[in-house]
């Protein structure tokens, strides 16, 4: 009797056992997990490294790099794009970002195109202290004998850049230019004609939304589609439909009239998954509560930007 088979209740023979069964789930859980994204991505938002620019993370209490740096990380940004006054504060950047985890996305530094050799001088040393770092020369260009938006001067401007690419790539940096009101690059177009007369590899352009809704705001897909080709950062804030100060055109994400999804759309519809920085300059008051202002502004945004619906936050 001991080789006689059993007949067993068909439940019994297909039912699976309790520990493959939690097995089974886990695996299931696992693919569902996987198919939903990364670990700890938030889908819900855009893939593009969020930074804050220095002219919003100052204020009586945040004086110090260090200060700085500890703010922005505790609000959920990716890292700063403070503006370039010596080596010293440099350094000190680059200790607080690292120690936090952070990256020094971007740093604002001026070319005066009538003291180029100068500006040379003190580039060459910047592209020595951020070797390998990964960060943008962010570079506004001033001539006190050109007119904003001019092009005469455009030969010692493109020679000027084309050395200043070549440091740039000996230290593993890039450079995007930025356009600022009432300067020589102006208008994100003229970024555009400058670095296609470089044609360097390295070199490109910034899109600024408060700049362009000051000097231009007409076409905005014209406008980045004029930048698409050599666009490597953006900045965006909360402005006012129409404004015409800085205090119209420069507030907190969650602020203002104008729409800003419409500009995330857009970029995301380019493809374009380089940094996005935050303009909070003049804005004034509590550094904390204006950066956490623009956090929730931008989470709305972000989201808006994903869907098809209304997109005002």
């Amino acid at each position: 009797m001991k080789n006689q088979k059993v007949a067993l209740p068909w439940r019994l023979v297909f039912a699976p056992h309790p520990t493959k069964l939690t097995a089974l789930v886990g695996f299931a859980l696992l693919l569902l997990a996987l198919a939903s994204g990364p670990a700890g991505a938030n889908a819900g938002q855009l893939p593009n490294p969020f930074f804050a620019m220095d002219t919003g993370t100052q204020d009586a209490t945040h004086t110090t790099p260090a200060e700085q740096v500890a703010l922005v990380k505790e609000i959920g940004f990716a890292g700063v794009g403070p503006i370039y006054h010596n080596l010293e504060e440099l350094h000190a950047w680059c200790a607080a970002l690292d120690q936090n985890g952070l990256k020094l996305f971007a740093l604002y530094v001026q070319l005066p195109l009538d003291d180029a050799p100068a500006s040379l001088d003190s580039i060459r040393k910047i592209t020595a202290a951020l070797r390998g770092r990964d960060t943008l020369l962010w570079l506004y260009v001033t001539d006190k004998a050109g007119q904003p938006s001019g092009t005469n001067h455009d030969a010692v401007a493109v020679e000027t850049l084309r050395e200043i690419a070549g440091l740039a790539k000996a230290a593993g940096l890039r450079v995007a230019l930025y356009p600022h009101t009432g300067f020589y690059v102006q208008r994100v177009e003229d970024a555009v004609r400058l670095a296609e007369q470089v044609n360097l590899d390295n070199l490109g352009v910034t899109f600024n939304l408060c700049h362009w809704l000051k000097v231009d705001g007409k076409d905005l897909a014209a406008s980045l589609a004029a930048a698409k080709p050599r666009l490597f950062c953006v900045t965006l804030n909360g402005a006012d439909t129409g404004g015409a100060s800085w205090k119209e055109l420069i507030q907190p994400l969650d602020r203002g009239t104008y729409d800003v999804a419409p500009l995330l759309r857009l970029l995301r519809q380019m493809n374009y998954g380089g940094p996005i920085g935050l303009q909070h300059y003049g804005i004034g008051g509590n550094a904390a509560d204006n950066l956490k202002h623009s956090m929730d502004g931008w989470n709305k945004l972000s989201t808006a930007a994903l869907t098809n619906g209304v997109s005002r936050v």
